[in-house]
């Protein structure tokens, strides 16, 4: 067990096995010393939770809950191609489904960017993009990637 999966773990946090790509993509590559992990939603046992747009059909609560499922999920993806244990977090954005009057994205994508300094500490802090979109796959409220770099 890493010390990334023991933080979570003292936080009654499990990660998840790998997401299975639900389209034609992989879940993680590496590109020199750079990890890019492929977008994730808030799924749970293959259920979707929190679909619908934030601000109207969904709670700022339950989207920082999906913001922050969402970066559980891409934590695994990145342990499926790197040690955990080596990776600073460099860039996280995140999509909220909003609709146009919607302008709390900051604070919804704080979901995720709280659980990735959870995890990491210090080398979970990044740069972030926080970006209110039309719709999302399959209705869902926010989607997540990141990028990390692997310490040598």
């Amino acid at each position: 067990m890493t010390n990334v999966e023991k933080r979570l773990s003292e936080n009654h946090i499990t990660l998840p096995d790998c997401p299975v790509p639900v389209a034609s993509y992989i879940p993680a590559q590496t590109a020199g010393n750079f990890v890019f992990a492929s977008g994730q939603a808030a799924t749970v046992d293959g259920k979707l939770l929190y679909a619908g747009k934030v601000g109207t059909e969904i709670s700022l609560e339950d989207a920082y809950q999906s913001a922050r499922i969402a970066a559980i999920r891409c934590i695994s993806e990145l342990r499926s191609v790197a040690d955990l244990d080596r990776l600073r977090i460099v860039r996280v954005t995140g999509f909220v489904n909003a609709g146009p009057d919607f302008t709390l994205q900051p604070r919804v994508v704080n979901g995720a960017s709280e659980l990735f300094e959870l995890a990491f500490g210090e080398r979970g802090r990044h740069s972030r993009i926080a970006i209110g979109a039309g719709s999302l796959p399959d209705g869902a409220s926010v989607e997540v990637d990141v990028v990390a770099y692997l310490e040598p």
